[in-house]
């Protein structure tokens, strides 16, 4: 009998009508020679540090670093998936083949290999499904061509090092650096890839609030309706600007030259998931990580292709079938397709390319009719309908002129853009001859002359804009360089900071972590996260985007059989290594001082009464006297007020009045020292006021409960994580919004809201 594992049960049902199974059995489907059945995603995972070695059960800098001889893995907790496990492991063992039908690319392959692993099924004979869509055409034919599954080796090397790596590099630097500088704060999570993406958005931050505006003025004249600009762009001086503006106030204007360039703009590229994500936060406004599941959800429903590809290029095998999937589409698309010749569509290497197609081609539609969307997931297939047939429309002709004029010997310029021929750009709105940001030009003749109607402004230079998610896709995707040009940003995306897969889920989990914040559109690092990066400023690689990005890409030389798993995981090692070495070193500790300086990073050095940034000979005002109400603060004292704002525990000291009182030393970021009483401490720490008796809410190792009666809110909640930002809009408001991500006893996945009724959580479903 052949066995199928499939990531989902909604595949695995697809996958059994397509072969004629019908049987349905508890935990999977008989029929035809088959049994299918499936995970609940990773049912199999790396198990946790202590159960290689009892020591790592306390968090101690000793046994750092550690580095397993060989990983061990274990079922997942979840509920309802040991079950599963045990149903699939039983089909395992009496199977006379196996046939891998999990998700096509690298998550997939670890989920069936860790799988496979752990039911010790190593000498099966296996075959691999790969498969672009779900349609039932592409499940056929991709049964009709399965392939060893020993082919798909190389990928799952890159798979299982990236698991471990992140595993290795996750242990040892968040024990470090929360043994040694979290002073009671909690977890320090450092993570391969989610630190260097947070220190962009920090540096970002930084660099926003460091900015400080310079005065330029520029020179202007209007002549006939048309604005020129003084070829000089800018000037330093207002002084400077004035001459060159009293020479030409009085003076005539004349056209001097006249010039006109036509250019072709072709269609953008095809959608690749990072790119869907970015068009999608910028137009729709959509989390990343909302796009993704809606892709997928696309994807299971056979609307579109696979989602999770990083190409946004098609093989050129596709291209006979795209005149098919465009007549299926014009049901729905019928004025616009209909301007499409589908016997002779225009095939451009742009767009059709195989050797820019690895695993899986640019996300396409299938052409199958839609099943009942949400407004938010029209938007998303209608983006991703309308981008597959602009490749097929001629390109869009445009005319850029440019004006020359004189005034006093002086030079300036008029430029405007004319829209021609519309082309693909007609799918997109249309009717619009000239570009928003540029200015209609009437006839001119050279040699005309006449008045005109200078003016001098004042501009101002303009600081650095935050992140946004659809920016820092594009940081993450070319390792934090700023790339507009499109084949610039191809080139790059072999070096990127995660995957077109992952970089969603990332921007998720300095979110839930508390590391940055999400203000409108904006991503903003939180106190902590700034503080995270500064306590990492010895550790550059860390937080480099370009370490993590050169592995992404030997990550993919694995996948092609191009780099030994035993090398990387070597590299990985030894990194590890170098982690805990640096920290430990007096190296690190004399560069650091006694911590980073909260207003420029740099290290904070004892003086003659008391302590100081040492960037003091170039500016930095930061310092504080170490004699404070009545107490002294010692050398063990500093890094903890550096880190957390605060010392742990309270002392008798003398206020300003004379007053004994027993108050914990704080010290803000301008250097302040101040006073925090024991009561205020409880109420500066509480997360909320309990519903029930109005005590304070405390963030608590396993939940946020009251330290008056007995009201609590679980940090885990069907499987789900409760943030601490979720936990304070349930204490203030009683419920929250529909939510995904829950699991049932059963291991279903299912979206409720969360209320409060009598202190208690519970679930609110739609009707």
């Amino acid at each position: 009998m052949k066995v199928i594992l499939a990531e989902k049960p909604s595949v695995a049902r697809d996958i059994a009508r397509v072969l004629g199974a019908r049987s349905k059995k508890d935990g999977y489907i008989e029929g035809n020679g088959y049994l299918v059945t499936w995970a609940f995603g990773h049912l199999v995972q790396l198990q946790n540090p202590d159960a290689y070695d009892a020591s790592l059960k306390k968090w101690t800098l000793a046994p750092l670093p550690f580095i397993p001889g060989s990983f061990k893995l274990e079922i997942s907790s979840m509920k309802g998936v040991k079950k599963q496990f045990n149903t699939i492991k039983k089909l395992f063992s009496s199977a006379t083949e196996i046939i891998c039908a999990t998700d096509a690319g690298r998550e997939g392959e670890l989920i069936f290999r860790y799988i496979a692993q752990l039911c010790h099924v190593k000498n099966k004979p296996s075959k691999r499904l790969w498969i672009n869509s779900l349609t039932d055409s592409a499940i056929q034919q991709g049964f009709a061509n399965l392939k060893p599954l020993k082919q798909f080796d190389a990928l799952a090397d890159a798979a299982r090092c990236r698991s471990e790596a992140d595993w290795i590099i996750g242990l040892n630097a968040t024990r470090a650096y929360t043994v040694k500088h979290s002073h009671g704060r909690g977890v320090l999570s450092v993570g391969r890839v989610q630190t260097p993406v947070l220190a962009m958005i920090v540096n970002r931050d930084q660099a926003i609030r460091q900015f400080k505006a310079e005065n330029y003025w520029e020179l202007w004249t209007l002549y006939r309706q048309v604005k020129f600009k003084h070829q000089r762009d800018r000037f330093s001086k207002n002084e400077e600007a004035q001459e060159i503006f009293n020479r030409v106030i009085n003076q005539p204007l004349q056209i001097t030259d006249l010039s006109e360039k036509k250019t072709t703009q072709r269609a953008p590229q095809l959608f690749d998931l990072t790119e869907l994500q970015r068009v999608m936060n910028r137009k729709a406004g959509l989390p990343a990580v909302k796009t993704l599941a809606i892709a997928q959800k696309l994807y299971e429903s056979k609307l579109i292709s696979y989602p999770r590809t990083d190409s946004r290029y098609l093989s050129d095998d596709i291209y006979p079938t795209c005149g098919k999937i465009l007549e299926k589409l014009s049901a729905n698309k019928t004025k616009e397709i209909a301007l499409l010749d589908l016997n002779n569509l225009a095939k451009q290497r742009n767009y059709f390319n195989s050797s820019k197609v690895s695993d899986h081609h640019a996300i396409i539609p299938t052409g199958h009719s839609t099943a009942s969307l949400d407004s938010n997931e029209l938007r998303v297939y209608d983006e991703i309908v309308t981008r597959f047939i602009a490749i097929f429309y001629p390109p869009c002709e445009k005319a850029h002129t440019t004006v020359s004029a004189m005034v006093a010997e002086e030079t300036f310029k008029a430029k405007g853009t004319t829209i021609l021929t519309e082309g693909w750009l007609a799918l997109y709105g249309g009717g619009k001859k000239q570009d928003n940001d540029e200015q209609i030009l009437p006839v001119f003749q050279v040699g005309e002359s006449g008045p005109h109607q200078a003016e001098i402004k004042q501009c101002q230079t303009k600081p650095p804009k935050h992140f946004n998610e659809s920016s820092l896709l594009s940081a993450m995707e070319t390792a934090g360089k700023e790339i507009d040009d499109e084949e610039l940003k191809e080139a790059m995306k072999d070096r990127g900071l995660g995957t077109a897969a992952t970089r969603a889920n990332i921007i998720e989990t300095l979110v839930k972590r508390d590391y940055i914040s999400k203000s409108k559109r904006q991503l903003l690092a939180t106190d902590k996260g700034e503080d995270l990066i500064r306590l990492l400023s010895a550790q550059k690689t860390l937080t480099s985007p370009d370490l993590t990005g050169d592995w992404e890409n030997k990550l993919k030389l694995m996948e092609k059989g191009q780099l030994s798993a035993k090398d990387f995981m070597q590299e990985v090692s030894s990194y590890a290594e170098q982690i805990i070495g640096t920290l430990n070193s007096k190296e690190m500790d004399k560069s650091m001082g006694f911590g980073p300086c909260p207003l420029c990073s740099s290290p904070v050095i004892k003086g003659k009464t008391g302590y100081g940034c040492s960037a003091w000979k170039t500016g930095c005002q930061f310092r504080f006297h170490a004699e404070q109400f009545g107490s002294k603060i010692k050398d063990d004292d500093v890094p903890v007020l550096l880190s957390a704002g605060r010392l742990n525990r309270p002392r008798k000291l003398t206020d300003a009045t004379g007053n004994e009182l027993s108050a914990y030393i704080t010290l803000d970021k301008q250097g302040q020292m101040g006073l925090l009483r024991r009561e205020e401490k409880i109420n500066a720490d509480a997360i909320g006021s309990c519903p029930l008796c109005r005590g304070n809410v405390m963030d608590k190792h396993k939940g946020y409960s009251c330290d008056s009666c007995d009201f609590v809110i679980w940090k885990k909640i069907a499987g789900r994580n409760t943030s601490l930002a979720l936990a304070q809009v349930l204490i203030n408001k009683g419920r929250s919004q529909e939510l995904k991500g829950f699991r049932s006893k059963a291991g279903k996945r299912f979206s409720a809201a969360l209320v409060l009724k009598d202190g208690k959580v519970e679930f609110n479903f739609k009707s």
